[in-house]
């Protein structure tokens, strides 16, 4: 039996050693345990990455707010862009990655669950911040006076991180709580019906396939494991998204692809083993 090699999930520390650069500046700027929260201005991060960063993942949130400017990120399967007053979110476990150096000018913010719930919340409090699971929507547009307040948030969050680290966890948990609910509260998910039974089924799917696809490649799987028709489970992924279920699976197996083949030295054909493809010629022309 083939030996499945895993994905790697960096945690913060791993991901700094692999894609940014070492010396005095990333160290004044990243805090000792920055693997639980850091925040820093996304012109200067930028400049110390090792360009281009290959698809990847990690355990940790990461939300740019940009005040200038534009940038560009592959999140999942999808290219966005986002510019002044707008926010883009990776959730912990999505694949990203990005190339070029962008002119702009903001915030990026990476914490883990633990850190920001603290002793404010209960442990799932997170879940309700939709846009903080992989299936939510990571482009936010705020309005002027949500961007304003988000804007001087980021601002004493950084002032604060700056001068002491996360020595004061609870003025930075506080702040960052009160950061996540102005965004929520400008927040659209994909769907424009986001509490229908299609939009909360589409999403378990999403989740599903996420943590399912090296071993399920049909839709009828995953219909099984939603308790659904195979048709229903496609009419209401079709809806919410424009794309069917098939595809959704689809480009899904090449992100995974996309990432194992950044991460290992396997070879093509290896790939399509470890993700479940013995289809040679149909793991090339997918």
């Amino acid at each position: 039996m083939t030996k499945k090699h895993s994905i790697k999930t960096y945690d913060t520390e791993s991901y700094r050693d692999k894609y940014i650069r070492s010396g005095q500046k990333v160290d004044s700027m990243l805090k000792s345990d920055f693997g639980k929260f850091f925040m820093v201005k996304v012109e200067e991060m930028i400049l110390l990455m090792k360009l281009p960063v290959p698809p990847a993942r990690t355990t940790n949130h990461t939300i740019i707010y940009l005040t200038e400017g534009e940038a560009v990120m592959n999140i999942g399967s999808e290219t966005y862009k986002i510019f002044k007053d707008e926010c883009l979110i990776v959730p912990a476990g999505q694949v990203f990655s990005f190339r070029n150096i962008d002119i702009n000018k903001g915030y990026l913010c990476s914490f883990h669950d633990d850190f920001v719930v603290g002793k404010f919340g209960k442990s799932d409090l997170l879940k309700d911040f939709e846009f903080l699971r992989i299936w939510g929507n990571p482009e936010i547009r705020l309005n002027e006076p949500t961007s304003g307040f988000v804007n001087n948030l980021f601002k004493r969050i950084l002032e604060e991180y700056a001068t002491n680290g996360i020595q004061n966890q609870d003025i930075i948990q506080s702040y960052m709580l009160a950061l996540l609910c102005e965004i929520n509260h400008v927040y659209k998910p994909i769907s424009n019906i986001p509490y229908s039974a299609a939009s909360i089924l589409t999403n378990r799917f999403k989740e599903l396939i996420s943590s399912n696809i090296r071993t399920k490649h049909r839709v009828t799987d995953y219909a099984l494991l939603l308790n659904v028709s195979p048709n229903h489970l496609n009419k209401s992924v079709k809806a919410i998204t424009g794309k069917s279920s098939s595809k959704w699976i689809d480009e899904t197996i090449v992100l995974e692809s996309k990432v194992l083949l950044h991460q290992s030295n396997l070879t093509i054909n290896e790939i399509a083993i470890e993700v479940g493809h013995y289809d040679q010629s149909y793991f090339s022309r997918l």
